[in-house]
Order: structure tokens, then C-alpha cells, then sequence
């Protein structure tokens, strides 16, 4: 009751000022504020206010205000989480395919294995270390030492 009672002045007040800005000769101005005054009106008409009222004092409406917080939390954290371990699911099911070995026939040779496909193993190169002695040793017999 108090709320329409508020909300009736509101909107009188409103259409006051509206009145005066128009006898200003500001007319689109006071179309719009004519506009806005009548929004509280409207929404007692059609019972957004009462509905507002009855959740504002329901414990019922704050304890699902409140789970819905929780639900929010969680989906942001599993979010967060999911972020962290690098990935979308789309990327997570791409490596896990990847893993996978394929299927192969039994008696199938060695080319569609892939064990012919790839190139010799290169020899593994000298040591950094080997070769940086092998530049002091060329230096100092150039020097004669």
C-alpha cells in the first residue's frame, strides 16, 4: 500500500515538472519527462511493485537469491579451473585422440605403421663443450703454445 501511495506521488510530481517545462516551451523535454513519470504508475498497474514487495520480505526469495549466487560461484571457479589446466574441452579431446594409438590390421606391414615414413635418426652432436674446446685448442696452436 505504502508503495503504490509512493510511487502515485512520484509520478504526480513528474508530470508537475513536465507541465512546467513545457509552459517553458521545451517540449521534446517535457514529452520525456512525462515519459518517465509515468513508468512507476504503470508499474503498480501491473503488479511489479507488489511482486517486488512480497520478494524483497520473503526469506524463501533471499535463500534462492542465494543459491543462485552459489550456483554462479561454482561455474565461475570450474571456469577459473578449466583455464588453468590449459584448455577448452575441445582441445583436452584433441590430445587425448592424439594419445591414442590408432587401429591397425593385424597383418598389416611395416609402411602403413608409420615405421617406414620417418626419417633416420641424425647422430647426436658433439657436446657444446667438446667444440668450444676444440676452438681454444686450434686458437693456441695458431699462436704456437
Amino acid at each position: 500500500m505504502i508503495a503504490e501511495t509512493v510511487c502515485s506521488a512520484v509520478s504526480a510530481a513528474g508530470l508537475g515538472i513536465a507541465v512546467v517545462t513545457a509552459y517553458r516551451k521545451r517540449f521534446l523535454a517535457a514529452a520525456r519527462i512525462a515519459a518517465y513519470s509515468l513508468v512507476p504508475v504503470g508499474l503498480v498497474m501491473t503488479g511489479v511493485v507488489d511482486w517486488l514487495a512480497d520478494t524483497a520480505f520473503s526469506p524463501t526469495a533471499w535463500a534462492g537469491f542465494g543459491v543462485l549466487g552459489l550456483a554462479w560461484l561454482l561455474f565461475a571457479t570450474t571456469r577459473t579451473v578449466e583455464r588453468r589446466r590449459g584448455g577448452t574441452r575441445k582441445e583436452r579431446k584433441a590430445a587425448r585422440a592424439a594419445a591414442q594409438p590408432e587401429a591397425v590390421a593385424p597383418g598389416a606391414s611395416a609402411p602403413s605403421l608409420g615405421q617406414g615414413a620417418r626419417p633416420a635418426a641424425r647422430p647426436a652432436p658433439a657436446s657444446r663443450g667438446d667444440e668450444d674446446f676444440s676452438d681454444i685448442e686450434a686458437i693456441l696452436k695458431k699462436h704456437g703454445i
